[in-house]
């Protein structure tokens, strides 16, 4: 079971490496490009991945802080809404690409530094 918990721990730091990357993505495709498809992706790994893990827990004798997990699903939600809100239209906001790659250092800011 120590494996699988693994896995799924490193699918999920996977999750998170390609949120970031996708905003450098996004920065080199230019103001004009359309949302890329990425975003949509990296955010359902993370959320399949983070709620295998918390679902997992009683098998694997892990403890997370609920309060913590609530948070993070939450900046999560947001930035899969705004990236579904946008992924369609030919041009985003040029505030949403910023946004989102701040609500990505927020939401591994809180699993790094709530303890």
């Amino acid at each position: 079971m120590e494996f699988v918990r693994l896995l799924l721990l490193f699918l999920h730091l996977l999750g998170m490496g390609m949120l970031v990357a996708m905003f450098f993505v996004q920065r080199r495709a230019g103001a004009d490009a359309p949302l890329n498809k990425g975003w949509l992706h990296a955010a359902a790994l993370q959320l399949l991945t983070g709620v295998a893990l918390v679902g997992l827990a009683p098998l694997t004798d892990q403890e997370y802080d609920h309060a913590k997990i609530g948070v993070k699903l939450l900046v999560l939600v947001v930035i899969a809404g705004l990236v579904a809100m946008n992924v369609s239209k030919p041009k985003p906001a040029t505030w949403l690409t910023p946004t989102l790659a701040a609500l990505v250092v927020v939401n591994t800011g809180i699993a790094v530094f709530w303890t």
